[in-house]
């Protein structure tokens, strides 16, 4: 399974050859289309069509995970006090990745705190 925080969303929607690039290498590898949870949308646009098209136009390539449940909210808030940094949003992310997922990521430093407590779960930079 493959998860992205915003900046793996971001990163994903340039319109640029790194970009084309590793989506070819991730559908190669059966790991597209990525999940993104509905909070990473909140870091992830502005809230201004314009602004976002290239990311709207990118997300409508993946799945969205709309249902945060409470015993994945619950396992979150415990990766982030374990990592003792992070935001609730990253957190989410890597709780959603567990067991044996993996994260895309421009931000490695928190994502890849809050992953050493979990079951699995690998942080690649995008």
């Amino acid at each position: 399974m493959l998860l992205l925080d915003s900046g793996g969303v971001t990163r994903l929607a340039e319109r640029s050859r790194q970009a084309a690039a590793l989506i070819l290498v991730l559908r190669e590898q059966d790991l597209w289309p990525p999940f993104v949870p509905s909070v990473v949308l909140v870091e992830c646009l502005q809230g201004h069509p314009g602004r976002d098209a290239l990311a709207n136009s990118f997300l409508k390539t993946c799945d969205i995970v709309e249902e945060i449940f409470e015993p994945l909210a619950r396992r979150a808030a415990l990766l982030r006090r374990r990592a003792r940094r992070g935001s609730a949003v990253d957190a989410l992310v890597v709780a959603l990745a567990e067991p044996g997922g993996t994260v895309r990521t421009s931000d490695l430093g928190d994502l890849s705190a809050l992953a050493q407590h979990p079951r699995g779960v690998r942080v690649e930079k995008v």
